[in-house]
Order: structure tokens, then sequence, then C-alpha cells
């Protein structure tokens, strides 16, 4: 990946405040999610029910894809990424913090849900991306360029 790719990557991560994050059931159909999430350079973080079907789903197979979209008012400012990556419950408590806190920092609300008495009921995944289409509408209808984040 080259410096003006991954400028245009940072650019809508450090923008977009939301996820869709599709997980693969056990019966192999997709499900798909909306959550919000933080990054730290391509890693990112994102809090889901310890339970949840999602961290099922993860817990079968951890393979997921997402996007992410900043908002936009005519077609040719839709401008986004869609990744494919795998995903990982943090069960390390330094790397639950890490993602906590890469929370945190960007939701200062997250803390009335991640506190202490919710490590029961919440779990950190972390996400690392492998292949990121980049969306970019402004170069024309459908424009996407494919970049190798795997290799990162």
């Amino acid at each position: 990946m080259d410096e003006a790719q991954r400028e245009r990557i940072r650019q809508v991560l450090d923008n977009g405040t939301d996820l869709t994050l599709a997980t693969i059931r056990p019966d192999g159909y997709p499900q798909a999610t909306t959550v919000s999430f933080a990054c730290r350079d391509m890693t990112l973080y994102v809090g889901i029910g310890r339970h949840s079907q999602k961290a099922d789903n993860i817990r079968h197979d951890d393979r997921v894809s997402l996007t992410i979209n900043l908002p936009y008012r005519d077609w040719r400012d839709i401008r986004g990424l869609s990744m494919s990556a795998h995903a990982e419950l943090l069960d390390d408590p330094q790397e639950a913090e890490t993602a906590r806190a890469c929370l945190e920092a960007r939701f200062p609300d997250v803390s009335d849900w991640v506190g202490p008495d919710m490590a029961a009921e919440v779990a950190f995944l972390r996400i690392r991306p492998m292949l990121v289409s980049v969306i970019d509408y402004s170069k024309g209808f459908g424009h996407t360029e494919l970049v190798d984040a795997g290799s990162d």
C-alpha cells in the first residue's frame, strides 16, 4: 500500500463513525450489524455483547467483511471502504484494555457501557483488514481501488 492509498483509507477511518460488520453464522448465512468503532493505524476495535450471535459467529469463523461510509448528499460524493478482514475476541486483559481505551478516546460515553462491572457482558474485537476496497464515486460511478492491507 502506498502513502496516497493509506491517506485515503485513513480519511475514511478518521471520519466514519459506524461500520457495518458482516459475520458468518454457523449455518453459512451472513449476519450484518452496525457497530461503532475506533482504530489504531489499520487495526479496528469494536465492542460487542460477549454472548451475542456476532460473538458466537466469530468464535466459529473469524472471517468478516465490513463497510464504512462517509455522509453524502449526492451519489458523486459517495466515499467509503469495504474490507475483508479477520476478527478476534480479545481475551487478554491488556489487549482488551487497549481496545477499550481506543474506543473511549473516540466515544467518551463508552465508559458508561464498558466499566469494570460490565466485563462479563462486553467483549472487544480486534479487526485486521486483509483486502480494502476504497470507494470513491467522484472518480466515476462505482469507482473502487483494491488495496492489499494484509501485508502491512
